[in-house]
């Protein structure tokens, strides 16, 4: 799915309204109606309802709800915020309202009564502001958004929650509506998937309201959802004439003296997502435990008893995957730079390696071309400096991401995956049982199985990280996010494949 800025967004509703030859305030009708429908399948009209409008489209778009809810019999009370001007269509929103239900409607333009709410199963319609918002909520708006958070009852916003911005959002004094629920027009926000706002959201539902789809196709964005849809077209299905040399032989460098956990599960992890051979090379310190471990697996021991000098002859491996519990020696980071001069084809670089290669930048330099690199932020932060939010941090990744030619999986609740070119997917799979130790080694093991089974470097990215999210959705069938641990994550990637047939 593709996601787009506010700025874009706005030009799809424009051509749209000119190629339907339809007024914005029909549009407008549209997306309301539809706003209507599904907030009457989540909240009947036993619950008053109290819409807050403000000035903008938003409020216009609250105005038509609330005269649709009017309608249907709900008990319905609305509050019109506004300094000055309303905007054109909030205006004619306003006095259509106005003509059925003129005791319903209540304006404030410098103080705010707040009213006064008996049931506890009042329900609060946030449409104070939309995605076009450009500044923090301040004055009466901001009073407005302090009471709502303040009141303690459900709230619903139209399209967004109103005080986010739809991309960047780390400002001085930035206030925003906590919501229950956001019914979203046609799009996610792109500030959704950021963490300094996303818990406002609530749980966001996509509302199709009809835009031009051919304009949506044409109109070019850097960034994507990863849905299912998009995992099926990437999904290699096996040939049933196929053996495990179709599968490719893959090599993990992880672990050293105390680390021998991130090697056994990065190596599981790889065993169940089809990879038809694996060699773990790691410590003599853990042969032992890692081949009582993972049968499975091939064991290659370093000449060095605790840490990892050294690698095996790279001619007999399909693909490498290297920093699971390696350690930051200075002997360690010496064979990490001497296996990237050798490598002539993309691998998977983690944990570690990110830690090692932040000390020694001039590494970028020999990494090979669509590798990929899967830092969580403060392993982001080591290797391209302080950011001071996730928005930055994703505008940097996908500046170093062309700049080095790499992918970069920038983890998180909704892990960003940037490609050689700059685009962002925004994976829709995963939970916070997820952030758990381990968790970052199994994503190891999957993209490393994944490539080495010829997945191109983007779609094992893609297919990887919905993988690990979905293996982890579906422990929670019989865990808890608090118990969830990495090893349960691996004992559902079967089933997540499964999932997809």
């Amino acid at each position: 799915m593709k996601l787009f800025t506010a700025e874009n967004i706005k030009l799809i509703d424009e051509l749209t309204i000119k190629i339907e030859q339809i007024a914005s305030i029909d549009l407008m009708e549209r997306a309301a109606t539809i706003f209507f429908t599904k907030f009457c399948e989540l909240f009947d009209n036993s619950h008053p309802i109290y819409v807050f409008c403000g000035p903008g489209n938003n409020g216009g778009d609250g105005l038509a709800i609330a005269r649709m809810l009017l309608q249907s019999d709900y008990d319905v009370k609305v509050f019109l915020i506004y300094r000055d001007l309303l905007s054109l269509d909030c205006q004619l929103n306003e006095d259509n309202f106005l003509k059925l239900f003129p005791d319903k409607l209540f304006k404030y333009s410098t103080d705010f009564v707040p009213p006064i709410i008996s049931s506890t199963e009042s329900v609060i319609i946030d449409g104070l502001f939309g995605s076009g918002l450009s500044r923090s909520l301040s004055g009466l708006f901001f009073e407005v958004a302090q009471w709502i958070n303040n009141s303690g009852y459900k709230v619903v916003s139209i399209d967004i929650p109103s005080g986010m911005f739809s991309e960047q959002n780390i400002l001085e004094n930035q206030y925003v509506v906590n919501s229950n629920h956001t019914l979203t027009f046609h799009f996610p926000k792109l500030s959704f998937f950021l963490p300094e706002v996303g818990n406002s959201v609530g749980k966001w539902q996509i509302l199709d309201i009809g835009l031009d789809i051919n304009v949506i196709n044409e109109i070019n964005t850097n960034y994507f959802y990863i849905d299912k849809s998009l995992i099926l077209n990437k999904y290699r299905r096996r040939n049933r004439f196929s053996h495990k040399g179709t599968y490719g032989h893959a090599l993990l460098i992880a672990g050293s003296k105390g680390m021998s956990g991130s090697a056994i599960l990065s190596s599981k992890a790889a065993l169940r997502s089809g990879v038809g051979l694996l060699t773990l090379h790691s410590t003599e310190c853990n042969r032992l435990i890692c081949q009582s471990s993972v049968s499975e697996l091939i064991y290659s021991t370093d000449k060095n008893n605790d840490f990892i000098v050294s690698f095996p002859d790279l001619k007999n491996f399909t693909t490498i995957g290297v920093g699971c519990g390696i350690g930051t020696y200075s002997e360690t980071a010496s064979m990490l730079e001497k296996l990237f001069s050798e490598l002539f084809s993309p691998c998977i670089i983690d944990a570690d390696a990110l830690n090692i290669i932040s000390r020694n930048k001039h590494f970028f330099d020999l990494i090979p071309e669509n590798s990929i690199l899967t830092p969580h932020p403060k392993e982001f932060d080591r290797l391209f400096g302080f950011h001071n939010s996730t928005w930055s941090r994703i505008q940097k990744a996908r500046e170093m991401s062309i700049r080095y030619k790499v992918i970069i999986i920038l983890k998180g609740a909704y892990t960003v995956v940037i490609h050689v070119d700059g685009s962002c997917y925004f994976n829709s799979t995963g939970n916070s049982g997820m952030s758990t130790a381990g968790s970052g080694d199994v994503l190891t093991g999957i993209l490393t199985s994944l490539l080495s089974q010829g997945y191109l470097p983007l779609d094992a990215a893609l297919f990887g990280v919905y993988m690990h999210g979905l293996a982890a959705d579906i422990a929670l069938s019989c865990q808890s996010e608090e118990s969830l641990i990495a090893s349960d994550i691996i004992e559902n990637i079967g089933n997540a494949f499964k999932s997809l047939n």
